[in-house]
């Protein structure tokens, strides 16, 4: 079979940005599932997008399917004929193959012979193929939000003007999104403007380069990327430069041109936070620092032209970034005329959630819990519960309520110039760490305590009201809360129970809808969030199970415990052990043993037992002052030595004697070894 490359370019006007990779991606995946089941062979596909269009290349792909061989089965020999002659069914079968009985074939199978018939089937061309793959491509986008235009019933994200679908040189008759298929493309909207004929699949990407279009979405952000640094170091300054932003700037340009632009220095009173925010969200700007890490009084846009006069076009966007930069200059000094805890008032106003109540309800709830924790963890009650009282506040002042993703932020600022102590105006900010799993978590006490108190109160209250989250439904991001919660403690290495604090925070709640069994709801989907934060750190589910069996609430103790099993599971030992008390607690769940772990030396009649008992006395005594400091790493290190005596015990020991007294002893025998490696996990569950 032949084979060449396809091209397929659905030409649009500008595309939501956000939105660009996302449909590029799933273009080129509809057109890869699409061959792949009608069985068409290719080397490769590249996604290509700009902001007015999606493209698809397919490298070195065959001209047509395989050619099969193709079997039926018909019916079972004995029904098939009657005293040599064929009946009905084989009759019936012959015509539905278009060939006679005689020309049908026995087919041996273990259920026996059957009449059947094969024959070679053509493949397909690609030709017949492909339109039917596109069509169901593109009908598959995931398109954001479908528009109409003009007096056409097609709907699409945004109008569409021109579809290309070239396999090598030839056009292949396409009908999609109302377009009939051509080779006929545009390049760059301002550069390059006229028609442009493809005369082949291959050369897509360097003709449109050559009409000011950089198809390939990483070579335009590198291209950015370098142009942006190379603008910082003539500036002599550091550019910072986000991803997320980096691409959605990638989705607005074909021909990326960075340009530097300044603002007046009087901003620069102005919190550097506010100043981003606004040249981020409004004008896809990046921000420069100077040597000490503050910002300067420059920016840098991304042009879509490569102008005559570049001036112009800075000069144009710093008259647009003057007004936005006097908003935040005004949202900043409005909101300084009054001390942040003149707000609280106004949190009554904003409702947290119907059935929970208003913000200033959150606030003096996450105040008592908050205290409570920095009571357990010697910190300072009086911040935690100042911190709580002003931490939602700034959510009703004017810079917010503008740029929101400045909440705790702005909270920061006001609180530190309305003389709040240092460490009550750090948690404010603190109190949204970690934002994800990966995150810092709060460096201050009294950050931690608010975090912990903030979450936990969501937590409980959601769970109350009975919006749990589900599968695809997370609207109260339960479950980076718990996260949050998770490694706020482990990381923070705070020792408290997570059962006492859900019983506090649960207690602040006046109205919950329920109550009876939510605690350790809550509790069980808290310490399940576990194997996420396990994997993390490369620990097997077996692993959490084995924890996940003990009743432990402490996430710090939680975490030392599957540390301290990972790291049991690479010793040689691990594996003989973990079947030991596997099939120790088959045994004496099988005797329907009553647990007791009360060995009668002079009961122990065998050398292998009366070894095993001294064995585990003499660990008993060394590893339980470990168990007791939660040095279960060490501890498992111990226990690891009794691979011998156990092994020997059930090499030459019948634990199920004829006399009962010394059955029941040696069962009491293997209870106390399965008790010293509960005190850590049920290594049991290794075997799984």
């Amino acid at each position: 079979m032949a084979a060449t490359t396809l091209l397929l370019e659905l030409g649009t006007e500008e595309l939501p940005p956000t939105a660009l990779d996302t449909l590029s991606d799933a273009l080129a995946a509809g057109i890869h599932d699409g061959l792949k089941q009608a069985e068409v062979g290719f080397s490769s596909i590249t996604a290509y997008a700009t902001p007015r269009r999606l493209a698809v290349q397919v490298k070195e792909l065959a001209d047509k399917q395989p050619d099969r061989n193709v079997e039926r089965r018909g019916p079972a020999l004995a029904a098939a004929f009657k005293e040599g002659v064929p009946t009905k069914a084989a009759q019936g079968f012959a015509r539905s193959c278009g060939v006679s009985v005689d020309e049908l074939i026995h087919l041996e199978t273990d259920k026996g012979t059957w009449l059947g018939y094969r024959e070679q089937q053509q493949g397909e061309t690609i030709q017949t193929l492909l339109p039917e793959i596109i069509r169901k491509s593109i009908a598959a986008l995931p398109v954001p939000k479908n528009m109409r235009w003009g007096a056409s019933r097609v709907e699409f994200s945004r109008p569409v003007h021109w579809l290309v679908v070239l396999y090598g040189n030839e056009v292949v008759p396409t009908q999609a999104l109302g377009l009939d298929a051509g080779r006929t493309t545009r390049g760059h909207r301002f550069h390059a403007p006229d028609a442009i004929e493809l005369s082949h699949a291959e050369n897509y990407v360097s003709v449109l380069e050559d009409a000011y279009v950089l198809v390939d979405r990483q070579r335009r952000r590198e291209r950015i990327r370098e142009q942006v640094l190379s603008e910082a170091e003539v500036q002599h300054a550091e550019a910072v430069i986000d991803e997320a932003l980096l691409t959605e700037v990638s989705g607005l340009v074909e021909w990326p041109v960075a340009l530097t632009g300044s603002f007046d220095e009087r901003f620069l009173e102005v919190p550097a936070e506010c100043l981003i925010s606004s040249m981020k969200a409004n004008q896809k700007y990046f921000h420069l620092l100077d040597a000490d890490g503050k910002l300067k009084p420059l920016f840098i846009t991304i042009s879509n032209i490569d102008s005559h006069d570049p001036q112009q076009v800075i000069a144009g966007n710093e008259k647009v970034i003057r007004p936005r930069l006097a908003d935040a200059a005004f949202f900043y000094e409005t909101d300084r005329k009054h001390p942040l805890a003149a707000r609280l008032s106004n949190l009554e106003n904003v409702v947290f959630q119907q059935q929970l109540g208003t913000l200033a309800d959150k606030a003096r709830r996450i105040g008592v819990v908050a205290g409570a924790i920095a009571e357990r963890t010697h910190a300072n009650v009086s911040y935690a519960e100042r911190a709580a009282e002003l931490a939602k506040c700034d959510l009703v002042t004017e810079m917010v309520l503008e740029f929101p993703e400045l909440q705790g932020i702005m909270g920061h600022y006001y609180a530190a110039q309305d003389g709040e102590p240092k460490e009550v105006a750090e948690a404010i900010e603190e109190q949204y760490l970690p934002r994800f799993a990966t995150d810092i978590i709060p460096h201050t006490s009294t950050g931690k305590a608010l975090a912990l108190a903030d979450r936990l109160d969501t937590l409980v209250g959601i769970f109350g009201i009975g919006q749990r989250p589900t599968g695809a439904k997370d609207p109260f991001a339960l479950r980076r809360a718990a996260i949050g919660v998770l490694n706020i403690l482990v990381k923070g290495e705070l020792d408290l129970d997570l059962r006492e604090l859900l019983e506090l925070a649960v207690a602040q709640h006046s109205n919950l809808p329920k109550t009876e069994g939510l605690v350790e709801e809550v509790l069980t989907y808290l310490l399940d969030r576990f194997r996420a934060w396990g994997q993390e750190e490369g620990i097997s589910a077996e692993v959490y199970l084995a924890v996940r069996s003990r009743p432990v609430s402490k996430p710090l103790d939680f975490a030392r415990r599957l540390r301290a099993v990972k790291n049991f599971t690479h010793r040689e030992e691990a594996a003989a052990l973990a079947a030991a008390n596997k099939r120790v607690s088959n045994i004496l769940s099988k005797q329907g043993h009553d647990g007791s772990t009360q060995v009668q030396g002079e009961l122990l009649q065998e050398p292998a037992e009366q070894a095993l008992f001294k064995a585990l006395s003499t660990r008993r005594d060394s590893v339980m002052p470990l168990f007791a400091a939660a040095h279960y790493m060490e501890a498992l290190d111990a226990l690891a030595t009794l691979r011998e005596p156990v092994d020997a015990f059930f090499d030459q020991v019948m634990v199920m004697a004829e006399d009962d007294a010394i059955r029941r002893n040696r069962m009491a025998l293997l209870a106390s070894l399965q008790a010293l490696f509960l005190e850590v996990a049920d290594i049991a569950q290794l075997q799984q």
